[in-house]
């Protein structure tokens, strides 16, 4: 059993919780979310923005017009992951622990998903 840890603006992480070098998006707020949970904002899309993507100012407002309100509904709403890349959470042959695939990279500043997700 996975126990989540919910975290609040005034409790951030400290450096795991940082995008990795051609992080993408979804996938940062994925692995995030799965680590640490969801505090019901948009609080991993903001640090990701910060770090990756400072010029993208309207990346929350663009999110939440999407359904994206916060973290989990950015998942949920905004980006699903390919039937390909969510085999690990389908498939009977595979370890439902198991990690997802490494992402496969976005160019800095860009707010698009990787290839995992449409």
């Amino acid at each position: 059993m996975v126990t989540l840890r919910l975290v609040t603006d005034d409790e951030l992480p400290g450096p795991p919780a940082r995008p990795r070098l051609g992080e993408c998006l979804a996938c940062f707020v994925d692995r995030m979310t799965t680590a640490y949970g969801c505090s019901d904002q948009l609080t991993w899309v903001g640090m990701w923005r910060d770090q990756r993507a400072p010029r993208a100012t309207v990346l929350e407002r663009r999110l939440r017009r999407r359904g994206g309100y916060c973290d989990c509904k950015v998942l949920v709403n905004v980006f699903a992951r390919r039937a390909e890349s969510a085999a690990r959470f389908t498939g009977e042959d595979v370890d439902p622990e198991a990690d997802p695939p490494p992402c496969l990279g976005a160019r800095r500043g860009s707010t698009r998903p990787c290839g995992h997700w449409t």
